[in-house]
């Protein structure tokens, strides 16, 4: 006799829904049912896997397909919502397409929020919280994750500083130099947080004001200078080793 195939497949689509899951039927339209009825051709019987954010995964059924929704019927509860580690990225906004790569990147990476910071060199003041949320959300979609990074308004630096919780690390990627990443983080378990500058880099006052809070500590990332969005990726896989979560 054949092994039993698993069920649901790998293939199965996944989907995150902003309500409480629960056991019964479950009507979606719009954008969530476009991309299950239009993009993944999803007929009745076939699997969908659902998170919320709150309650963690269930696995779902077509029980019956429209042209612009579809009712699923939720059945298992698959999977309780992940605990996330404490990690924020603290990061200067990027121009559009860059921004939306270090999002869905931290997303992936298991960030818990995502501030951004406006510095003086920022190219982009007001950045579109709304896009970059809906960018972590296709990320989590696709990376499993059951547990969404919060996505914070804007702060000025001056602000963010002032404020800053006392028993968080704040690690400052400075292209000038620092203790090496990796090294520095194993020393600070703990709640952290990674600051990246913007394309420009801080300007001296602003360099000087961050290495003078109590809780910065600057952070090398290796021998090259990295693109903000490249060295947001590579100090939060760092972080990552660091505390376990690799």
């Amino acid at each position: 006799m054949g092994a039993t195939p698993a069920w649901p497949p790998r293939s199965t689509p996944r989907l995150y829904v902003e309500r409480p899951l629960a056991p019964g039927p479950l009507t979606l339209s719009g954008p969530p049912a476009h991309y299950l009825v239009g993009v993944m051709r999803t007929k009745p019987g076939d699997p969908v896997r659902l998170f919320d954010d709150a309650t963690g995964e269930w696995l779902a059924v077509a029980a019956s397909v429209g042209k612009r929704d579809i009712v699923l019927d939720v059945t298992d509860h698959l999977s309780g919502r992940e605990a996330v580690p404490d990690l924020w990225l603290v990061a200067a906004p990027l121009k559009k397409g860059r921004v939306d790569w270090m999002a869905e990147k931290a997303c992936e990476l298991g960030v818990a929020r995502l501030v951004p910071v406006v510095t003086r060199r920022t190219v982009v003041d007001r950045p579109n919280t709304d896009r970059l949320r809906a960018h972590m959300i296709e990320a989590a979609e696709q990376c499993g994750r059951t547990a969404l990074p919060q996505v914070a308004e804007p702060v000025k630096l001056a602000a963010l500083l002032r404020d800053w919780p006392a028993a968080r690390s704040l690690f400052f990627a400075d292209e000038l130099g620092g203790a090496p990443a990796l090294a520095a983080m194993r020393d600070r378990p703990g709640p952290a947080a990674i600051l990246i500058g913007p394309e420009g880099g801080f300007d001296d006052e602003e360099r000087a004001l961050v290495r003078a809070h109590p809780q910065a500590v600057g952070i090398a990332l290796g021998p090259r200078i990295l693109r903000a969005d490249t060295a947001a990726a590579a100090a939060i896989a760092l972080w990552m080793a660091a505390a376990g979560d690799w």
